[in-house]
């Protein structure tokens, strides 16, 4: 359940667990279900909880023999967990692999650095390099369920590439709490640009994308990097939240409208071509009028590549909840339905702008009538798709093509294939 690094750790789980024999080919033939849940606002709670009560419906009803409970919301919520469903087996929290391993009757294997089975199609992985966070978003309970960053050493990054691309991965997403963080604990200063410069010299692997990397304090010397390096994407996430100065106060971001415009405007002189990937939060405790108002001009002039928008959750033992969460939930949802209207328009605007241009792609699957593909500056899930009509086209999924946009709409494109062998008999 959740996040990109939940699906990671759900990954290497099975690989630890196929490494002692204990996984099974086929879903329908385990006797043992292991959730890995989410816990960081309120729908994935919910979500997470209800997955929960399924399979111990399953477990009641004799289709599973035991049930186990790992991730964030265990470790959150543990004791309550027990309390009100007593029908798991146990609960772990986020850093108890070696335990649950052995509860499943598995032992853990520090040797097998990087393995995982893959979930994602084969042509790209999630890329965790660090783990926890140090922030203070008033905001988030991210740090009390992953705990104090923590950065994995560049030579072993640089190994689980190698073995991934080994594997047919061609695209690495690096993600973690916070990417600009990275190599503080280790190295005793930022080394994220470090990192890329290692992982761009991987044998195979040729889109590298930066995932979650924190405004404050953001190291520009990885930007000048991903203008001079070619496998990096000329893609950034980078979670902004708000731009209010009252509201950026509040969250604890350490940041101000000005000192956030000039980061963004910096950042698109030394690489025009970048797309710029971003989330809002909205309904924040004492945010007014005014300050929606501020945000909702701010997204128009900024007109970000990508923006996605969410409600605040209101979490117990972060240091917003001791605030009023004044806001109603629906006013919170019809400011981010304005948000997300205003994003549409500007999507709909850049995307006009491809039509009739060649965009090098990549192809994810096939669905339907459609092959899938993205461009470099589209993440997995989260981004605009580009759809190939399959009846008239074959391609390989994995491949990297060449693809004529001849249509566009707020979030697809439609393309077709520079390479004319690719026409379907």
């Amino acid at each position: 359940m959740g996040c990109s690094k939940n699906l990671y750790d759900s990954e290497v789980l099975m690989g630890q667990l196929k490494a002692s024999e204990k996984i099974v080919n086929h879903q329908e033939e385990g006797n043992i279900v292991v959730v890995n849940t989410c816990g960081f606002i309120d729908n994935a709670k919910e979500e997470s909880v209800n997955k929960i009560l399924e399979q111990i419906q399953k477990k009641k009803s004799g289709i599973i023999d035991q049930l186990f409970v790992t991730g964030c919301l265990s470790e959150r919520y543990k004791p309550e967990l027990e309390k009100e469903m007593p029908e798991v087996d146990a609960y772990f929290g986020t850093t108890d692999l070696p335990q649950l391993l052995k509860a499943l009757g598995a032992d853990y294997k520090h040797e097998l650095l990087g393995e995982r089975i893959s979930t994602t199609p084969k042509n790209y992985a999630y890329f965790k390099v660090s783990e926890g966070c140090d922030r203070p978003c008033s905001f988030c309970a991210i740090p009390l369920m992953r705990g104090k960053h923590r950065s994995t050493p560049i030579e072993e990054l640089v190994l689980r590439a190698e073995k991934l691309a080994q594997n047919g991965v061609k695209e690495l997403l690096l993600i973690a709490q916070d990417l600009t963080f990275y190599g503080l604990d280790l190295y005793k200063k930022r080394c994220l640009a470090d990192l890329l410069l290692a992982l761009t010299k991987v044998e195979g692997i040729e889109w590298i994308r930066l995932h979650y990397a924190f405004p404050t304090g953001f190291p520009m010397e990885v930007i000048e990097v991903m203008k001079n390096e070619p496998r990096i994407c000329n893609y950034l996430d980078i979670p902004l939240q708000h731009i209010s100065d009252p509201i950026l106060k509040s969250m604890r971001r350490g940041t101000t409208k000005q000192k956030t415009t000039d980061l963004i405007l910096n950042i698109r002189k030394m690489l025009p071509e970048i797309a710029i990937r971003t989330t809002m939060i909205v309904g924040y405790p004492g945010e007014t009028k005014e300050d929606f108002e501020t945000l909702k001009q701010w997204v128009k002039d900024m007109r970000f590549e990508r923006l996605g928008c969410f409600t605040y959750s209101h979490e117990e033992n972060t240091h917003a909840y001791n605030l009023k969460d004044d806001v109603s939930q629906e006013i919170k949802q019809e400011r981010a339905n304005e948000i997300m209207k205003i994003q549409s328009e500007i999507s709909w605007e850049h995307n006009q702008k491809k039509v009739g241009k060649t965009f090098r792609c990549v192809i994810d699957r096939k669905q339907g009538d459609y092959f899938v593909g993205r461009t470099e500056i589209d993440s997995p899930d989260v981004d605009n798709e580009v759809l190939i009509d399959a009846k008239k086209y074959y391609l390989k999924i994995g491949d990297f093509t060449d693809l004529s946009i001849f249509k566009a709409t707020d979030f697809d494109l439609f393309g077709i294939p520079v390479n004319i062998s690719t026409l379907v008999d």
